[in-house]
């Protein structure tokens, strides 16, 4: 089956609630074999990235799940083990389940540490993470803490100077409080764009701009097709981007235990698409060094940003879409609406 939003224009459904999509994809991942918290988990990740127009992975990221966990290549049913090894650490075996249910048991231990601490790291190991990274780290900062972030995915990067991928898009993302406003919230690739965004292209037959990647020969290349069939991306920055992809792979694979991007082989189970890696957070308590000053000086470093012309921050086309689908509903063509329900079995 084909993902959703692959046609480029159809007919569009009436809105839907964000209880209801919500509700719509639990069924989905449910009928496919996950245990219930593990669709509650995956559901609310998804129809909270398409709420938030973020569609590359939103529902356009159902057709990869299923496919995935009807490979057997992810266990839908695993239950994450906790450990507590260190004042301020946590370890979990994600038990090669999805990274979303392992944060969510591990955060009451993360956050307490952090509290005690002032600061506290969660490393996950064994994990599979296929979707957004900033829903992992905008909740600590609706609670007044800064969390930091990172997991790297499937080799699909060419490091700056190689003529091979190696990496993966190796995202980064970033929470902290903010005085009377929103969290400052960012959630970035190392890579010049992200995967999702080149297959979303690739099915629109859109060309991408310059400097995002190469064809199979190492060549640049606009085509998205050419960049996912035997091409690859580029990093951003060049030899910047390419460090903090590095850094990523230090971080969230061989500091955890999880595998590197070029260290799982998924060909014995056709149709997997998550990758199979690891995911390391750390949460700070602001109140521990500024005290209860932090947001307020947030707020102030945001005041002078937009006061030498800055029109909008990063986030903030995120949090506009929120309050409009709230308001107004999620809206997605007859097509993306009609295979989800045929995914759930309605």
């Amino acid at each position: 089956m084909s993902a959703p939003h692959d046609a480029v224009s159809s007919a569009v459904s009436p809105a839907l609630s964000l209880e209801a999509l919500t509700q719509l994809l639990e069924k989905v991942f449910l009928r496919h074999g996950t245990s219930a918290p593990v669709a509650r988990s995956l559901a609310a990740n998804c129809a909270g990235a398409e709420r938030d127009g973020a569609h590359s992975h939103g529902v356009f990221r159902i057709p990869g799940y299923v496919s995935t966990l009807k490979s057997g290549w992810v266990n839908g049913q695993a239950v994450p083990l906790v450990e507590d090894v260190a004042s301020g650490f946590v370890r979990v075996d994600a038990g090669n389940g999805f990274a979303q249910p392992a944060l969510a048991a591990a955060r009451p231990l993360l956050v307490e540490k952090a509290r005690n601490a002032g600061i506290a790291v969660l490393a996950i190991r064994n994990s599979h993470h296929f979707a957004a990274l900033w829903p992992d780290v905008e909740p600590f900062a609706e609670e007044g803490l800064v969390a930091l972030s990172v997991v790297n995915s499937m080799t699909c990067v060419v490091p700056h100077g190689a003529d091979r991928p190696l990496f993966g898009t190796n995202p980064i993302a970033f929470a902290a409080p903010r005085a009377g406003g929103a969290p400052i919230v960012f959630d970035l690739a190392t890579s010049a764009i992200a995967h999702g965004d080149v297959q979303i292209a690739a099915r629109k037959g859109e060309r991408l701009p310059p400097g995002m990647g190469v064809d199979g020969l190492g060549q640049p290349s606009c085509d998205p097709k050419a960049i996912l069939e035997g091409g690859a991306l580029l990093p951003f920055g060049g030899h910047k981007g390419s460090a903090l992809s590095m850094m990523v792979e230090l971080l969230a694979a061989a500091l955890t235990g999880g595998n590197f991007s070029f260290e799982f082989d998924w060909s014995n189970h056709p149709g997997a698409r998550t990758p199979w890696t690891g995911q390391l957070l750390i949460v700070i308590d602001p109140s521990k060094a500024a005290g209860q000053d932090f947001a307020t000086r947030s707020q102030e470093l945001v005041r002078q940003m937009h006061g030498v012309g800055l029109k909008r921050l990063p986030g903030d086309r995120r949090h506009w879409q929120r309050a409009r689908s709230l308001a107004e509903g999620i809206v997605l063509d007859e097509q993306t609406l009609a295979q989800l329900r045929e995914l759930a079995g309605d």
